[in-house]
Parts: C-alpha cells; structure tokens; sequence
C-alpha cells in the first residue's frame, strides 16, 4: 500500500489519498486471536442483562457473565444499510457518501446487480435512481487489512453497506460462510448476521405463537398503550427469545469445535429498535445498542462511550494491525487502544422516500440534535413502516386527535435544536434547547458538533441527485479496468506454485481498485464471486499448467471483466 499524500475534499473531484495513510503493520501469530461476530438486528438494550427482564434470553444472560459489557454503545444511523457502510469502513457515512438509506439493492452477486429508476427524489425534488455509493478510493472494506495479514474472513451473510462488497472483502460471503471452512494453521474472522429480530419480522413472524405476554410489556410513553401496540412489543419480545436460541447453537458450535474459550465474541445490535419512534431515528431509541465482548481479559461492565465508527479500528488492534490513520473510528480494544471518547455523533438523512438532515452528538449525559429542516415533521410516511402492526391504529389515533401530547410531539414540526438529559429522561421527550438552565450545555454540545462536521467533509449537505451524478458522472456507473498480468519466470517455489512456472504481477489502472485472483487447475472454470478469491497484495508464484483468473473493482464502480492467463 503506497503512501497517501492528501486528503479528500469532495469524490471523485479531489484525490482521496491521506499522506498519514501507511501499510497497516503485519502482526505477531501470537497477536491473531480468532474472533466471532453474532450480530442481531434493531434492538435497543432490551435485555435481561440491562435490567429488562420481559424477554427470557438465557443463552445471552450466560455469555453476558463472561463479557464486558458495553452501557454506551452506538451506532451512527437510527438505521441499518448507513450504519452497516460505517462498521465496514471505519469511517462516518456522511464522510463517504452512505448516509441515505438506501442507495441500491443489497444484491451479493455482482454479476445480478441491477439499478433502476425510483420515485424517490431530493430536498430539491430532483429524481433518485438506485446506485452504489462510490467512496473515496483509499478508503477499503476493514477485512481486507485482515486478510492481507492471514486471517481466513468469512460473512454470512448480510453486507447491506450501501455498495456491492467487493470479492476481496470476504473468503466467503454467502449463508454457508463459516470459520469450519478455515484453511489449517490460519485465524478466523466470522461474522453471523441474525434477521429474526428485524423490524419485518414484527409482521412476518405474526402467524407465530407469543412467548410474551402483551400485559406483561412496558409501553413508551411515546407510543399510545392499547392492544395493538402492547400485541406488537410482544412479538418484537417473542422475536428476541427466537433470537437468544440462535444465538445459543453459535455458542454451542464453537464449544463443540474446542474453540469457545479461545475465540473472542462480540454481540450486538446494528442499530436500536424497530417499533415507531425507536428505528430511524438518532435518540437514543435509534442509536444506542447492547454490546458485549467475551474473551478479554476484562469482564464486567464499562461506561466507555464506543461507535460503530470504531469497530474496523477495533478489529485491526485486536489481531495485532496498527489501524491506517484516514479511519475516523478509535479503536477501543486490542494493541493499539486510543484513548476514551467524551462523544459519539450521529446523522440523519433520506429514510426510503422521505429525505431530511439531522445531526447530533451525545456525551455520557446529554444529547444534542441540530435540525437542518425543522419545518419538517419528526414523522416519515415511510410506507415499509406501515406493514408494522400497530401502525395503522396508531395513526388513526393520530387522526382522531386521541394522542397525548407526548404521543403527538413524533407528528409535530421540529425546532431548530433539541437537547435532552438522557440520565434524567432516557426517552428523549424533555426537549431543554430553550432552557436557559441549560444554556451553557448547550453551547458547547453545538460546538462540539459544529469542531466535529468542520474536520471532515459532510456530503449530506448536498442534493443527493448531484451527488450521485459526481459518483457516477451522468448517472452511469463507472466501470474498473480489467487487470493487467504480468508475468517473469519463477525462481523458487511461491505459495501458490511450483518452481518452473511463473512469477505473476498483477496491476489496475483504475485508482483504488483491488485486486482478487484466484489459481486453478481448470482453464475455464465457472467462478463464484462471492467465494474462494484471493485478495492480491503482492506478485504471486504459479505453477505451469495452471490457469490464474483476475478480478478488480474498486468500491461503487462495476466490477472488471474477468481475465485468465493459462500458465
């Protein structure tokens, strides 16, 4: 990896290279422990082991006794595809241009990716079409640091990052990924992404019996307490135990594998939970997680504020890599822990056909938003979020003004800044902007958003129309240039050949492109996209009668063409 010279101002017009950007350092063996990812979806802390003890979860009460747990953890998106661009990137989505939610289909193989038109359209009411988000070019997907220094990576199976994942992500990426396949003597990186818990399965899992009882359930004082509501926070409670036996036969695989008391897990939620008012929004009902790592020395509990912008940073310190400094993310674990952060920040967006800007940033305490439209209602006639069960009493209620007035705040325009003291009133309705109690609070919450947004380029602030046209310049997508072979003779035996065959040499022309290559027996054989490539980092050794095949792309381009080369 070269050394990178500036930093980016806007993509695709500016370069994207950082000149404190070097070659993450390669690791000791003894520093490469395996690692587990059980990643669930759109819950808030919950939990029995946060106090809430509606749902039974005793697979995930056990691993919380081994772990240190997290009570300020959050994600940077009240919702999944921009916090998901964030966690593999190490970097804030309105930095790279995933803040909007979505861009694109989420379709794994690269060769079915299709866009389309949409009835989707800007502040500026220009037209949205699907697209991946092209990010800046020195910015690549955290696992590819890993595998550059010998981890077998493995996702199964959602990626959701607002671009295609590239082949040179994963070793495997599809729903039979698992660390089982782990070549001999190497590490394992294993993520496990868990959809029962999804705001969808409120109404796909409603033919299911209730493990919960709706009398037994807590309301939010924001939502109206009736049947409906207290039936649909049930089956979200119901979901949840599904869950924990998911969870469950995860931990007893890696215990029947000899593996659990070496590998180290984490488990969280992408994002907050799914009911009205918790997802897609930046309170804390939308940014703050659950959280646990088993396997550290620590156990226990933490204050210590995390975002998701710190996991790929995380990732790198625990196996031992000396994370590139263009990450914005702190890494809070392993060799090269920062320090505590004092703030996490958030952003809101365009959610389906409803675009807005929000920005927040919260401290241990406190939570500060800045509304960038506050003429706009807090509300989004979001159309997927009216499959969710309660939703149509809930806004006939609306309708016949029998809200309360907590319940009727969601539905009201928003003022230019709210701030609310998260200790004394964890649901965000106490709005103290215009308290002058709190006045010095408030300054320097804004400040420190305002230092924040004034270090890094916020790509929000622009039509989403226009910015899509500079990622791909008159709404075309932007293809990779095929890869170049170059071949020598071998003088010694490589990894991958024999001597007597070929040293090969592989090379893009376009700028932040990576390189997958895979070695065969076969010369015409069918590949698959999402498995088995090899992630090019230095030239190869191959063996004579062998055929390399080769594949660039670099992140929101199509991907090249496949070239083979017969030895």
């Amino acid at each position: 990896m070269k050394h990178l010279v500036s930093i980016f101002i806007i993509i695709l017009l500016v370069s994207c290279h950082s000149k404190n950007n070097k070659k993450p350092t390669t690791p000791s063996k003894k520093s490469q422990p395996n690692i587990v990812w059980i990643v669930t979806e759109d819950i808030s802390p919950t939990l029995s082991f946060y106090g809430d003890n509606t749902a039974k979860t005793p697979h995930l009460d056990a691993l919380a006794k081994e772990s240190l747990v997290f009570d300020n953890a959050f994600a940077v998106v009240g919702v999944c595809a921009p916090t998901r661009s964030s966690i593999i990137t190490g970097m804030y989505p309105t930095t790279i241009g995933t803040m909007h939610m979505r861009t694109g289909q989420d379709v794994m193989n690269l060769g079915k990716r299709t866009y389309k038109e949409t009835d989707r359209t800007d502040l500026k009411g220009n037209a949205i079409i699907q697209y991946s988000a092209v990010i800046p070019e020195n910015v690549k997907c955290y696992t590819e640091y890993l595998r550059s220094a010998g981890y077998y990576c493995t996702n199964n199976q959602k990626t959701d990052y607002q671009f295609a994942a590239p082949v040179t992500a994963w070793d495997e990426n599809s729903n039979k990924a698992h660390w089982r396949n782990t070549p001999k003597g190497q590490p394992f990186f294993s993520v496990f992404n868990i959809g029962t818990t999804h705001e969808s399965q409120l109404w796909k899992k409603s033919n299911l019996p209730l493990t919960v009882n709706p009398k037994d359930v807590k309301v939010p004082p924001y939502l109206p307490d009736n049947e409906a509501t207290r039936k649909t926070i049930a089956r979200h409670y119901s979901n949840i135990e599904l869950m924990d036996t998911e969870v469950g036969a995860f931990i007893s695989q890696l215990k029947s594998d000899g593996l659990y008391e070496n590998t180290i897990i984490f488990f969280y939620s992408d994002h907050g939970g799914p009911l009205p008012r918790q997802k897609r929004e930046i309170y804390d009902s939308g940014l703050k997680v659950p959280f646990m790592v088993k396997g550290l020395a620590k156990k226990g509990r933490t204050n210590r504020m995390i975002s998701f912008v710190d996991l790929a940073p995380t990732m790198l310190s625990l196996a031992g890599i000396e994370p590139p400094k263009h990450l914005e993310g702190h890494a809070f674990l392993g060799e090269f822990e920062a320090k505590k952060r004092d703030y996490i920040f958030g952003s809101s967006d365009r959610f389906d056909e409803f675009t807005d800007r929000i920005r927040a940033v919260r401290n241990e305490q406190f939570l500060y938003l800045r509304n960038d439209f506050p003429e706009l209602t807090k509300y989004k006639d979001v159309g997927y979020r009216k499959h969710v069960p309660m939703m149509p009493t809930f806004l006939e209620l609306k309708e016949e003004n029998k809200l309360n007035d907590t319940q009727q705040l969601w539905f009201e325009t928003k003022t230019k800044e709210e701030l609310y003291d998260c200790k004394a009133d964890p649901h965000n309705i106490n709005n103290l902007a215009e308290n002058p109690q709190y006045a010095s609070v408030l300054t320097k919450m804004r400040a420190t958003l305002e230092t924040h947004l004034k270090n890094r380029p916020d790509l929000g602030l622009q039509p989403e129309a226009k910015l899509i046209n500079e990622m791909w310049p008159n709404f075309e997508q932007p293809i990779t240039d095929n890869v170049t072979l170059s071949t020598s003779t071998a003088l010694s035996t490589g990894s991958v050949g024999t001597p007597h065959g070929k040293t090969i040499t592989l090379t893009c022309a376009t700028q932040g492109a990576s390189i997958g290559y895979y070695v065969s027996d076969k010369p015409d054989e069918k590949l698959d996209l999402n498995s088995r490539w090899q992630l090019y980092s230095k030239p190869i050794s191959v063996a004579k009668g062998k055929t390399i095949y080769t594949i660039a792309q670099r992140i929101g381009f199509k991907e090249s063409k496949i070239v083979s080369l017969k030895l």
